[in-house]
This record gives structure tokens, C-alpha cells and sequence, in this order.
């Protein structure tokens, strides 16, 4: 194409990301951004780039060449310094960054996987089909207080007598603060050579399942089921990829390969760290719905349904966020 032809197919595109640089040049000034403006930035941004490119391969004018590159520059620099640069990376993280980095140790995911879902299968299957299978996992004070949890006549599943009266805002933190430590645990644990990991992993497994096997039993699966349901896709799934970044520095543990083991382990932390921080996202979002929207009494059904849609959602985020524009990693 000649470079006249090129000019005027993208004329209207570089004016449209000059305009939206001035825009957020002032923006700036007075420390506002709108969300807007900073979502379409980084399209029009990487666009720019590629027929910056296309012009210095075609040895286009030394005229239209520095027009691209001044705007690339200040492209760059909007994209890239400041709280404009925070939000972009965090927003490039959450998009793209960590489902990346969790396909790159898919393995490790399938594997925490299992350690925690067959034995929360099989205990629950036979806490249901055995009544006292329960007290071998946990003790009489327990079973008591779990059954009173999500007793139907509970105002508010899910919650002890103690904090039945709590609001939903102090639980949200409890919540966090519950799901941040199990989650920090079962990463932490890699440092055992892994077996920390598997352990919490088999352990969480055999509770959860042997909850869920005996509630079912006696007849709580109406109360029991629906809260769980919701938060269930971000919580459980969070757990397992904790349990994948342990797993992942206990290998760096017991096979170094070529690498000292603490050269390994230190590799190997830097690629574990993602999946902590993305783990960590999630288990925020589980709380969020715990807390607002589980203990809820919105119909079971309903929430039934918000929960497919939540699994849907997670599956689809992890398989797929950014194969498209920035590849699988």
C-alpha cells in the first residue's frame, strides 16, 4: 500500500488515541480518570504500535514516521508511568497474567484437584451411608455446632449461634481473613517438600466432603447446598491452585534438576507467586458472595442457577482469558 492510501485509512484512528492523550493529559493534571478512557487506551495504543511498525518496514516518510513516534512515546508513557501504569498492569494481570501462568502449570492444578475432590467424594459418600462414619472426622462439639450452622431454622446459614447476629459486613471480613489463611496454609506447605501441601489438600477434602455427606443425611441438603453453591466456583477452585503453587515448590524441592535446591526453589517461587496472587483475587470474590449473597434468603433454586453461571464463568476465565490477543503462554 502506498504510504498516501495507508495515511488515510488510519488518519481517523491516530487522531482519535491524540485526542484521547490530551484528554488524559488534563486528567491527570487535575489526578481524574475516567474508566472509560483508560479501557480504550490500551487497544488503540497497541494498534498505533503495529502501524508505527508497518511504516518503518515500508520506509514510509522520515515526516510520518516521527508523527507515529511521538504518539507511540506518549502512548508509552500514559500506559506506563503513574497510577494509570498501576491500574493497566493490574487490569493486564487479572485479564490475562494469571490464568496464563496457571495454564503453564496445568499439571500441578489437575493434581491438587484430585488430592482434595477423592477424598471429599468418597468420606462424604460414606459419611452419608454410615450416621457415625462423622465423629471419626470430627468431634460431638463439632458435628453439633455444624448442625446448628445450617439447621433450616437458622435465620442465617452458614453462621454460628455466636455470630448469627453479626452483619453482613463483618462477616465479609472473617471471611477473608478465613479464606486468606487456608489458602496461605496450603501454599506455605510446599515447603515440606510438598507433603504440607498434600496433606492440607487431603485434609480440607475429607472435612468438606464428610460436612456435606452427613448433612445431607439428616436433612439439611436445602440449606446446606445453596449456601455453598455460590461461592463454591471461586473458593474451592482458589484452594486447589494454592494447592498447585505448594505442590509446585515441593517439586523445586525434591528435583532440583541441575540448580542447587534453593536455586531451584527460588525459580520456582517467582512462578508460584501469580497463581498466589491470582488464588488470592478469587478467595476475596468468595467472600464477597459468602457473606452478601449465601446466608441470602433468596430461593434455592435461584441460587442453584447463579451458581452454574459462576462455574461457567470461572472455567471459561481460567481456560481461556488471553489466548486470543496476547497467546497461551
Amino acid at each position: 500500500m502506498r504510504q498516501l492510501g495507508f495515511e488515510q485509512q488510519h488518519r481517523d484512528h491516530w487522531e482519535r488515541l491524540r485526542l484521547l492523550l490530551d484528554d488524559l493529559d488534563r486528567a491527570r493534571r487535575k489526578r481524574q480518570h475516567t474508566a472509560a478512557e483508560l479501557a480504550s487506551l490500551p487497544k488503540l495504543y497497541r494498534e498505533l504500535c503495529n502501524h508505527y511498525a508497518i511504516a518503518r518496514s515500508r520506509h514510509y516518510s522520515p515526516a510520518l514516521e516521527q508523527q507515529l513516534h511521538e504518539l507511540v512515546l506518549r502512548g508509552h508513557r500514559q500506559l506506563y508511568s503513574g497510577r494509570s501504569a498501576e491500574l493497566w498492569r493490574l487490569v493486564q494481570f487479572i485479564a490475562y497474567g494469571f490464568p496464563r501462568a496457571l495454564r503453564r502449570h496445568i499439571g500441578y492444578f489437575w493434581l491438587a484437584a484430585a488430592l482434595l475432590t477423592l477424598p471429599g467424594l468418597l468420606v462424604g459418600s460414606f459419611c452419608y451411608l454410615q450416621p457415625e462414619l462423622i465423629y471419626s472426622v470430627m468431634d460431638e462439639d463439632q458435628v453439633a455446632g455444624m448442625e446448628s450452622m445450617y439447621d433450616p431454622a437458622n435465620r442465617k446459614p452458614g453462621r454460628s449461634l455466636e455470630r448469627g447476629a453479626e452483619t453482613d459486613l463483618m462477616m465479609f471480613g472473617h471471611y477473608i481473613s478465613n479464606n486468606i489463611g487456608i489458602g496461605f496454609r496450603t501454599f506455605a506447605g510446599g515447603m515440606l517438600f510438598g507433603l504440607g501441601t498434600a496433606l492440607l489438600l487431603l485434609f480440607n477434602g475429607v472435612v468438606i466432603g464428610a460436612v456435606a455427606g452427613h448433612l445431607t443425611r439428616i436433612g439439611y441438603q436445602d440449606t446446606f447446598w445453596p449456601f455453598v453453591s455460590g461461592h463454591g466456583a471461586f473458593e474451592l477452585t482458589a484452594i486447589v491452585i494454592c494447592g498447585a503453587s505448594g505442590l509446585l515448590l515441593g517439586h523445586a524441592l525434591i528435583a532440583p534438576g541441575p540448580l542447587t535446591r534453593l536455586e531451584a526453589l527460588k525459580l520456582r517461587a517467582r512462578e508460584a507467586l501469580p497463581l498466589v496472587m491470582g488464588a488470592a483475587f478469587m478467595l476475596l470474590i468468595a467472600a464477597f458472595i459468602e457473606a452478601f449473597w449465601s446466608s441470602s434468603p433468596v430461593a434455592g433454586e435461584i441460587k442453584y442457577g447463579v451458581a452454574g453461571l459462576l462455574w461457567i464463568l470461572v472455567l471459561l476465565y481460567l481456560g481461556l482469558a488471553g489466548r486470543k490477543a496476547h497467546g497461551t503462554g
